[in-house]
C-alpha cells in the first residue's frame, strides 16, 4: 500500500478550540491527509478558531467543520488532540469534549495526543495505568491521575500515541499514521 493510501478510508477528528498551537494542528492534519485520510476539525463552537504560535502569538484562524455537540465517535476512525496551553484547558472544562475523548479511548479507537493535549485525557480519567509522554508541566497531572510518564519523543501504549512538544512532530506524525492504519476502519 502506498503512503498516499494508507489511511484511505479513514476519517480523523481533530478536537481543538481557541488557543491551539498551530503547528500541532497543521502538521498532524497534513500528514494524515497526505496518507489519504479525511480530517474534520471539531470544536466547541461553530465559525473559526484562533491558533497560536508559542502560546502567545496569534497565528492563523481555522474554519470549524463540526461542533462538538453534533458529533459521535461513530463518525470517526481516529482522533488527534493537539496542544497549546489554553486549548486543552478549555476542552477539559467542556463536558461534551471530555465525554467524546473518554468514549474514544474506551472504544479502543486510536488517539494521537501531543504537548499539553493530555490534560483532556486526564480530565476524561483515561490515563490510569497508561504510559505516555507530554510537555513537562503536564506530567504531574498525568501521574496524579494514575498514568505512567516517560520522557521520550513518541510513546505508543495500545491505541494511544503521545509526544512531548513541536520538536517531536516528525516522529509523532509518522507514528500516528502507523497506529491509525493498523486500527479497524468503521463500517
Amino acid at each position: 500500500m502506498s503512503s498516499q493510501t494508507r489511511l484511505q478510508d479513514h476519517t480523523v477528528a481533530i478536537l481543538a478550540t481557541n488557543g491551539v498551537e498551530q503547528v500541532e494542528l497543521t502538521e498532524p492534519r497534513d500528514a494524515v491527509e497526505k496518507a489519504g485520510a479525511r480530517t474534520v476539525l471539531v470544536s466547541l463552537e461553530s465559525g473559526e478558531i484562533q491558533a497560536m504560535n508559542h502560546d502567545t502569538e496569534a497565528a492563523d484562524k481555522f474554519r470549524v467543520d463540526q461542533v462538538m455537540g453534533d458529533v459521535s465517535i461513530d463518525d470517526f476512525d481516529a482522533l488527534i488532540l493537539p496542544g497549546g496551553t489554553t486549548n486543552p484547558d478549555k476542552l477539559r472544562q467542556n463536558p461534551d469534549a471530555v465525554r467524546f475523548v473518554r468514549e474514544f479511548v474506551e472504544a479502543r479507537k486510536p488517539v494521537g495526543v501531543i504537548c499539553h493535549g493530555p490534560w483532556t485525557l486526564v480530565e476524561a480519567d483515561v490515563v490510569r495505568g497508561r504510559t505516555l509522554t507530554s510537555y513537562p508541566s503536564v506530567r504531574t497531572d498525568i501521574r496524579n491521575a494514575g498514568g505512567i510518564v516517560v520522557d521520550e519523543e513518541v510513546v505508543v501504549d495500545g491505541q494511544l500515541v503521545s509526544s512531548r512538544n513541536p520538536r517531536d512532530l516528525p516522529a509523532f506524525c509518522e507514528k500516528i499514521i502507523d497506529v491509525f492504519a493498523a486500527a479497524p476502519v468503521r463500517s
